[in-house]
């Protein structure tokens, strides 16, 4: 990708709150931050203590973020554990434009993709013909892949794209074209994002940095150093998050002229 892209930028993959690790990382100034400094329009969220710990206290307390922060839109964590309870959430947060999809985890649960759990949960989700961000590390991809094909009104995106499995990912994209892939990972590998650009439709691709854990220069960099055409740059950067979401692509812009696209290189 060119240093000078200039458009619109959509993460589908981000968080508010603090961790666990041993991280400065939890207030909204940064993720304020961090969107200024990488000129991202919009920032998909979860509330990482809904991720971690508690859905839906983490949810509640991610409602009022979303209320006084419109460059973020929401996604209703759904633990596999507790199905009523997320159908809970899910039924009155998505109700507000402000909430976009589901975002679902298998390592804090412990429940794996292909597990009776997340079956059961995606069963109540097709009813409400949702878009689904799992993640995904390793073959369980394919799991994934699986679980949208058996339900037609379901959309999901492979958060991390499998991360060290990329092959899987590819494989999986071609098993179901409501299946999307976003790339980020704690792994700074340009093969693997070549590999997956090289064979994945640009249509099924989307922008994730996985921030706040890990700063937006490591997806956005390897998407710069992908050699990808203007075409594909927008579709990845803004356009096919825009269709998947039914999002107004100009919301949350700011006033300002805030894209800095050399801000990678400036970290």
């Amino acid at each position: 990708m060119s240093p000078d892209y200039d458009g619109p930028i959509i993460d589908v993959h981000g968080h508010w709150g603090p961790w666990f690790f041993a991280m400065d990382i939890g207030d909204i100034e940064e993720n304020e931050r961090l969107l200024d400094h990488y000129g991202i329009d919009l920032q998909i969220v979860s509330a990482s203590e809904a991720v971690v710990y508690d859905a839906p206290h983490g949810n509640a307390r991610l409602d009022v973020v979303l209320a006084e922060h419109p460059r973020l839109r929401g996604y209703v964590v759904v633990n596999p554990n507790t199905p009523d309870a997320g159908r809970t959430d899910a039924e009155r947060y998505l109700a507000s434009d402000r909430w976009v999809g589901i975002k679902i985890h298998t390592t804090y649960p412990g429940r794996g993709i292909a597990s009776p759990q997340m079956r059961e949960t995606f069963d109540m989700l097709e009813a409400m013909h949702a878009v689904v961000l799992v993640h995904t590390w390793g073959p369980d991809v394919l799991d994934l892949a699986a679980l949208v094909t058996d339900r037609p009104h379901i959309r999901a995106i492979a958060a991390h794209a499998g991360a060290t499995s990329w092959d899987s990912a590819v494989e999986a994209a071609g098993i179901t074209d409501r299946l999307y892939l976003e790339l980020s990972c704690s792994i700074t590998d340009l093969a693997r994002v070549r590999r997956i650009t090289e064979q994945v439709d640009h249509r099924r691709l989307l922008l994730g940095t996985d921030a706040t854990l890990i700063d937006p220069a490591v997806a956005i960099g390897l998407y710069q150093s992908a050699d990808l055409s203007a075409e594909s740059r927008e579709l990845i950067f803004w356009r096919n998050a825009v269709e998947l979401f039914r999002l107004d692509p100009h919301a949350g812009e700011n006033d300002h002229d805030h894209r800095n696209p050399s801000a990678v290189k400036e970290q």
